[in-house]
């Protein structure tokens, strides 16, 4: 198994179940609709005995050093990228559909939400500008009139 990274040592210090078992409950909660009591149930049926407080907990710490380890393992992206915003049918419902696409046509980062807010489209951007570089002078915006807005209120 490979070397694991000091933030994650440090996580891991206090946990005493094996770190896959952790990894695979961690993983099945944020990538499948699975209530904590239902991955409770999953892992009972393989013989692994865990309660769902203890799943949270592993969730809560485990989440944000993976989220970290992960986005420094990204692509790079390009120095000119731009934000879109669309309107998609996502399970019956229309939601907006903001992402952030680098020259390439890379997708830098998305956000998926069912009514268009400013406020949360400007952090949205701030966040994409703060995790991969700030954006040179051509830097568009395509047809987002809330991303124009926040834009606007950002330079003031």
């Amino acid at each position: 198994m490979k070397a694991l990274s000091p933030a994650v040592t440090e996580v891991l210090k206090r946990l005493h179940y094996p770190l896959e078992i952790m990894l695979v409950c961690v993983r099945w909660y944020v990538a499948y609709p699975l209530s904590l009591r239902n991955l409770e149930e999953v892992m009972a049926e393989r013989g692994i005995a865990v309660d769902h407080s203890t799943v949270h907990r592993w969730a809560i710490k485990l989440l944000p050093v993976l989220e970290k380890t992960f986005r420094r393992c990204e692509r790079p992206v390009g120095k000119s990228w731009r934000m879109d915003e669309t309107y998609v049918k996502a399970r019956g419902t229309w939601k907006y559909l903001y992402r952030a696409v680098d020259k390439a046509g890379n997708t830098v980062d998305f956000l998926l939400r069912a009514k268009r807010d400013k406020e949360v489209v400007r952090r949205y951007f701030e966040k994409a500008i703060d995790q991969n570089g700030a954006r040179n002078r051509n830097h568009r915006q395509k047809r987002c009139q809330s991303g124009r807005a926040a834009r606007r209120e950002r330079r003031a």
